[in-house]
């Protein structure tokens, strides 16, 4: 009998010492998820904010009412579906071709063993250490040589600068992690290295394209530097838009967020439509590789 209640007191206690994780894990998921989403209501509060209130300088954490005239101001302060689809056309190309390029020189660096392949690999991550501001004086120089200054082709380029070494590499990482034996099976049975590649790879590679795909569309429609800098105020994107809110006479901070709050919204509907391809390809590559 000791024996026996030695075990259920041992196991009684590992049990307690389980739940106080459980619940501190869970706890400290909590605090995340407050301190990350704080911002984001904020916003969505400020938005719905009459104008006075949003300047208040004690303001209430709790929304003390509701508007919908900050949403008509900031549609009426400036061209709002002009900026916004600027940015649609210059995010969904950035990811188009950095998708496709990105997967075929990930294939190229995982799959096959050629002279230079590690210096491939090192260069890709070395291009992503260098700060994106030290090299706003060679791009503009550049695009203006080539006559791309203040056109959309030519941000398209430059965002595909910083925007393809990132897919690469986590392309990279989700292709190693194919084994290659399915490919040489496909090929057994009569596919050709394409056709293994399209039948075979292509379908398992599908989360982490979306995954990619995600980070490059973010990436290129929150951009603002260069979107500053290397257009003018006729060509503008959604996020140099905004700063039409602040003028001489001060900020308008309420009509700022309810355009903050109207730009958010493709980027949610993109999460709810990818949501579950985009949670198996965070994961799926971050095994090896």
């Amino acid at each position: 009998m000791s024996g026996t209640s030695a075990t259920t007191l041992t196991g009684r206690a590992v049990a307690r010492r389980r739940t106080r994780s459980r619940l501190g894990w869970n706890l400290l998921g909590l605090l995340v998820l407050l301190t990350a989403g704080f911002p984001v209501y904020w916003m969505i509060d400020t938005a719905f904010k009459p104008a006075k209130d949003a300047i208040d300088p004690d303001p209430s954490l709790l929304p003390t009412g509701l508007t919908l005239d900050n949403f008509r101001r900031a549609l009426a302060i400036a061209d709002f579906w002009g900026p916004v689809g600027r940015s649609l056309v210059v995010s969904l190309s950035v990811v188009a071709i950095g998708i496709v390029v990105g997967m075929l020189a990930a294939l190229a660096i995982s799959r096959f063993a050629f002279r230079g392949r590690k210096i491939v690999i090192v260069g890709i991550l070395a291009v992503q250490m260098v700060p994106l501001i030290a090299m706003i004086i060679p791009v503009f120089l550049l695009l203006n040589d080539l006559g791309q200054y203040d056109k959309l082709s030519g941000l398209i380029i430059t965002y595909l600068t910083f925007i393809l070494p990132f897919t690469v590499w986590t392309l990279r990482g989700f292709i190693v992690n194919i084994p290659r034996e399915l490919e040489e099976a496909a090929m057994v049975d009569g596919c050709s290295r394409t056709g293994a590649f399209l039948r075979v790879v292509f379908p398992l590679l599908a989360p982490g394209l979306v995954a990619t795909s995600v980070y490059g569309f973010i990436q290129a429609w929150n951009e603002y530097l260069y979107a500053l800098m290397l257009m003018s105020q006729q060509h503008q994107t959604a996020t140099v838009w905004l700063g039409n809110f602040t003028t001489k006479h001060g900020t308008e901070y309420a009509p700022m967020m309810a355009g903050a709050t109207m730009m958010a919204v493709p980027m949610v509907v993109l999460f709810l439509l990818v949501q579950r391809k985009m949670a198996a390809g965070l994961t799926a590559g971050a095994v090896k590789g």
